[in-house]
């Protein structure tokens, strides 16, 4: 009875862990028979789960929404992932989680081992949390939708305002959900445009239902990367890459996040890319570095440096000069 529980509870993990199994790949996994796996099928659907079934050789099982929530069967690993991103929910950037999140943890800690609840507050006890900016923020309900979508292969439909503000409906097929600098992104094959493209999800109004499902396609790249240039370059008016001589670790102090991406070229030299709405931001942003460059794109930004570099030393040439005796900081 015992070793019947204990698989029991291994079927129900398994059943939790992806969304379709085969009869043959669950028997695998379980070191039984098929004829065991369907027996135990049936024992979890008396005990109320509803494990569906789909006949022939492309059919298997699969663990069906039902009226509650059933047990979730956490590794450790898993666990502790929880725990500490139910710790930092309340700083996030997803609508509402606050109240929520404090709930869950409840709940959680209460049932975890002495060893994870002391490596849960171990590594809360040195994690610093930047502050809550003003920035938006994307409703779970969204949240859920997108990555339901993602997960099922399922074409989805939204209306969505780009950064200019025009309003669009688009069919596409998703593929990842991606936080960067703050902000979530759908990562998402454009089916009317025929290209990829990268989506703010506090843009995003899904509509129902979703589906078809889609085959996959490849990615173009690591989904993150991908993002990074889409929303530090594509989504602007001017995109620049510029030559840093200096090298990519002593830029590491700045937080490239949702500014820009660096591309080591050398120990002594890295390429910057990044966009901005105007050219005297970008001239200022670089600036702002402190180290020679050379200007790769935009052609137009050599002219506008020239002219901010003249505005600012007949600026220079105008200041008063200090009186004798009294320096320039106690004027």
């Amino acid at each position: 009875m015992l070793e019947t529980s204990a698989r029991l509870l291994r079927l129900l993990s398994l059943l939790q862990s992806r969304r379709d199994w085969t009869g043959p790949e669950l028997a695998e996994r379980l070191n039984v028979t098929a004829r065991t796996v369907r027996r135990d099928v049936e024992r979890l659907r008396a005990l109320g789960y509803p494990v569906h079934a789909a006949p022939g050789t492309a059919g298997g099982y699969r663990l069906g929404a039902g009226a509650a929530l059933p047990p979730l069967l956490l590794d450790d690993e898993e666990a502790v992932a929880v725990a500490l991103c139910l710790r930092t929910g309340a700083g996030g950037t997803v609508e509402g989680v606050e109240e929520t999140s404090v709930r869950a943890l409840a709940k959680l800690e209460q049932v975890l081992p002495s060893r994870l609840r002391h490596r849960v507050q171990s590594m809360q006890a040195i994690t610093v949390q930047p502050r809550r900016g003003g920035g938006p923020t994307v409703g779970q309900q969204v949240l859920t939708v997108l990555g339901a979508a993602c997960r099922d292969r399922e074409r989805l439909r939204f209306d969505y305002l780009d950064h200019g503000g025009a309003a669009s409906r688009r069919t596409v097929e998703p593929y990842r959900l991606v936080h960067h600098g703050r902000r979530w992104y759908l990562l998402a094959y454009d089916v009317d445009r025929a290209d990829w493209r990268t989506f703010r999800a506090d843009r995003i109004e899904p509509k129902s239902p979703t589906g078809p499902r889609f085959t996959p396609r490849e990615l173009p790249e690591d989904a993150a990367a991908y993002v990074a240039k889409g929303v530090t370059s594509r989504a602007y008016r001017y995109q620049a890459v510029i030559v840093l001589h200096t090298s990519a670790d002593s830029l590491a102090q700045y937080n490239w996040s949702g500014f820009g991406t660096i591309t080591a070229r050398d120990d002594l030299s890295c390429e910057l890319r990044t966009g901005f709405e105007s050219l005297d931001a970008l001239a200022m942003y670089v600036g702002m570095l402190g180290v020679h460059f050379e200007i790769k794109e935009p052609p137009e930004f050599a002219d506008h440096l020239r002219a901010v570099a003249a505005r600012l030393s007949r600026a220079a040439d105008a200041a008063e000069p200090p009186r004798a005796g009294v320096s320039p900081a106690g004027r």
